[in-house]
Formats: structure tokens, sequence, C-alpha cells
């Protein structure tokens, strides 16, 4: 589940899917414009976060979680 959240000066996220649409690994979801912000929420316990709140991600790059081996 994410959200995207506008940020102060712009007020603008572009969003290239429809809610509750599935994805692929690696798939963009949209742009976020200028300071805005995007909340990714994720179950805590089938996966292993490996970045950091303030981290910077790169889209289709920068992995965020791994799903757990021990499953």
């Amino acid at each position: 589940l994410v959200r995207q959240i506008v940020g102060p000066l712009v007020r603008r996220v572009v969003a290239w899917l429809d809610e509750g649409q599935a994805l692929a690994r690696g798939e963009r979801i949209g742009m976020m414009k200028f300071g805005s912000r995007l909340d990714v929420y994720l179950p805590r316990d089938r996966v292993e976060v490996v970045c950091r709140r303030g981290d910077r991600t790169t889209a289709g790059v920068t992995p965020i979680a791994r799903l757990r081996k021990d499953l």
C-alpha cells in the first residue's frame, strides 16, 4: 500500500496507476513533484526493510524491502 502526499510548494503528484491496481517488481507508479512525499506500508511480518527514513531512493533501482526467507 502506498500513499502519495503533495508537497507544500507545488502541491502536485502524478499517479500512473488506478487505486487497487497490482504492481510488478520495479514498476514505477507515478512522479513526485518538488517536496511531495510517498508513504509505503509493508506487512512487517513478511518483509525485511533495507532502507531507512530519510534515505534517497531511485525508482526501479533502489530496493526498499525484501521478502523474508524464513516464510
